[in-house]
């Protein structure tokens, strides 16, 4: 303690999640770490004459978040191409934001929607047509990912991927067709998403140095929401070692603003040992350093094990050379000391794959080795109690916030109640973490994660769970900090805000133990350290992080836009929900289109709805 501290956070509410010392209002940091935590009177002590203070005017304080399911390394090349519809609340809104963007994107580029949206988070409650979407844009290629359930395709993007009446229909996939087998542009996933991947996959790919800045407005973009850590879960087209080189050089330049953990995620169907064999020869878990380090294997270890979530189709069977495939590759993580993940969503999944683990473990101990599943939405209390014998654990993720309308018109609503049960892991001592699995199937914001587990409703507003299946808040907390670093076999070193621990920290624009349920979804950072260092900064801690270039390229959806959308104010959201119960958008204005809602902010007469009739010729208010 004879050394001063770099930094001193002050007058706060400091929330440690240690529990030898719960609460603090004051924290000191020096060499990246927390120094100590306590007290104002107690931590002034240890200030220095080049220590730079914070006060934090009484703002709440928790953890970095770390989020233990995440493209994050892919969605960063992709991240400055792709339009977010993440947050946003009506469809009117999110046509608005697709229509400015093929007015500023040039040829041959497209406008990519590519996930973290659910039609149930709109007003409308459905998704745009076809004929919308091709009225907004006739000849710029325009792709929309809905989930992992299905695609929506213009005119002019059919072209440019040369989908014809000729192009057969993949495996597991279905290009919808018109009655004289014209493909329609509806793209959807019978239940395999190859086909809605591959087809992204036939765009433009940003340059290497654009690639850079897209990752590093990404990793500002979590950074925003107060993330610190992600664990990387590989992904499809996600090819090693030459899909890294852009995150390496982000590290070796000293441009991570996150703390990485990545899995590798096998490609090659019918190849996946000789994947993980040759990478086991040029890789070792660990290997690395705080910010960015080896993880070991999955999310995909097998393609035979993969069940699709698309709660839209009936659950797919696993074939039967599932367990042949799978055995080899575990036997070769386990004898590599690897540890691995694995995704599945359903139960008749799990039970499979732990009847090969069970098997491998008899003949080669686990002995520790830190494994776990992804997902798990109707894992039941025997397979719960399996992974527990085996030492395994459990990530768990908030698709269900997204698909959860889907799942209950489809199970019903009490099957609908356990999905997942994560109280029951609890209970059985299963390491349990939280995620997102952005940024495809749901969105990257950690706060909408949050409000899912301890409110138990989609984005939609279905109430999913009891409130036996919900989570208190600071256990929902636990679950995005200091249990996540068991997943990537950090804990004791990050998660909580204790000496010794790597002094990540966001600062929070409202009190996320004291705003309504409702408003947990809508919290921010206003101020995230990673290692002692501003990351991310605004309101009065605006000017205490680093700046980064605009978005590259200039017609970037982000420049215009940013990432996730926050919510209207209520008076907005009620205006809104007023327009779209009247008209439900089938109507169109000769002003604002279908985008009824946007007259009421228009700086225009039309904006007052007394007075504007025949102003402007805006009918917004007509129906």
């Amino acid at each position: 303690m004879n050394t001063p501290a770099d930094l001193i956070l002050f007058s706060g509410k400091i929330t440690t999640l240690d529990r030898q010392k719960p609460e603090a209002s004051a924290a000191a940091i020096r060499d990246g770490r927390f120094l100590a935590v306590g007290s104002e009177q107690e931590i002034m002590t240890l200030a220095g004459p080049a220590t730079q203070r914070i006060d934090l005017h009484g703002r709440r304080v928790v953890p970095g978040l770390i989020d233990s399911h995440m493209h994050i390394i892919r969605g960063g090349l992709n991240y400055n191409m792709e339009l977010r519809w993440d947050g946003v609340r009506s469809l009117a809104d999110a046509m608005r934001m697709l229509k400015e963007q093929v007015d500023r994107t040039p040829a041959p580029q497209w406008v990519r929607v590519v996930g973290g949206f659910t039609e149930h988070q709109f007003a409308e409650k459905r998704l745009p047509t076809l004929d919308e979407i091709n009225a907004v844009s006739p000849d710029t290629p325009v792709f929309i990912l809905h989930l992992y359930d299905r695609a929506l395709l213009n005119g002019a993007a059919l072209r440019a991927v040369g989908y014809t009446k000729d192009t057969p229909n993949p495996p597991g996939g279905e290009i919808q067709r018109d009655a004289n087998g014209n493909p329609t542009g509806l793209l959807i996933a019978k239940p395999n998403a190859t086909i809605l991947y591959a087809t992204l996959a036939k765009g433009p790919k940003l340059p290497p140095e654009y690639q850079k800045n897209s990752s590093r407005h990404f990793m500002r973009e979590v950074n925003r929401l107060g993330v610190t850590g992600v664990i990387d879960a590989g992904g499809g087209f996600q090819n090693y070692p030459d899909d890294y080189r852009i995150i390496e050089e982000l590290h070796r330049e000293g441009q991570l603003t996150v703390r990485l953990a990545y899995n590798l995620f096998t490609q090659k169907p019918k190849e996946e040992l000789k994947d993980f064999d040759s990478w086991a020869k040029q890789v070792k878990p660990g290997q690395g350093d705080d910010l960015y380090r080896h993880n070991g294997a999955g999310e995909m270890l097998v393609y035979s094990a993969a069940d699709f979530e698309d709660f839209k189709v009936e659950r797919p069977e696993m074939p039967p050379n599932m367990e042949g495939d799978l055995e080899p590759v575990v036997r070769l993580l386990v004898e590599n000391r690897w540890p691995w993940r694995l995704h599945a969503t359903y139960n008749e999944t799990i039970t499979r794959a732990l009847d090969v683990f069970e098997k491998v473990n008899r003949d080669i101990p686990f002995d520790g080795l830190h494994w776990f599943f992804d997902h798990a939405e109707t894992i039941d209390e025997r397979n719960i109690d399996r992974i527990a014998a085996l030492g395994g654990g459990i990530a768990v993720q908030h698709r269900m916030a997204f698909q959860g309308e889907d799942f209950v018109e489809r199970y019903g609503t009490k099957a609908a109640e356990r999905t997942p049960p994560i109280k029951r892991m609890l209970e059985a001592c299963v390491p349990v973490g939280a995620g997102t699995d952005a940024t495809r199937v749901a969105s990257y914001n950690p706060w909408v994660s949050l409000s899912w587990l301890v409110t138990g409703k989609t984005l939609g507003g279905l109430t999913l769970y009891p409130a036996a299946n919900r989570l208190d808040r600071e256990t929902a907390l636990r679950l995005w900090t200091e249990a996540n670093s068991w997943f990537s076999n950090e804990a004791g070193k990050k998660g909580q805000i204790r000496q010794g621990h790597l002094a990540d920290l966001a600062v929070l624009s409202d009190d996320y133990f004291s705003v309504p349920e409702d408003a947990i979804q809508d919290i921010t950072s206003v101020l995230t350290l990673l290692g002692g260092k501003p990351v991310h900064g605004d309101a009065e801690f605006k000017d205490l992080a680093p700046s980064l270039p605009p978005p590259m390229p200039d017609w970037s959806p982000v420049r215009a836009h940013g990432g996730y959308q926050q919510r209207a104010s209520s008076d907005e959201a009620r205006k809104y929900a007023f327009t779209a119960a009247a008209c439900a958008c089938a109507n169109s204005c000769g002003v604002h289109g279908h985008s009824h809602a946007s007259a009421w902010g228009a700086n225009t007469p039309a904006s007052d709805p007394r007075a504007f009739w025949g102003v402007l010729g805006c009918s917004c208010w007509a129906f």
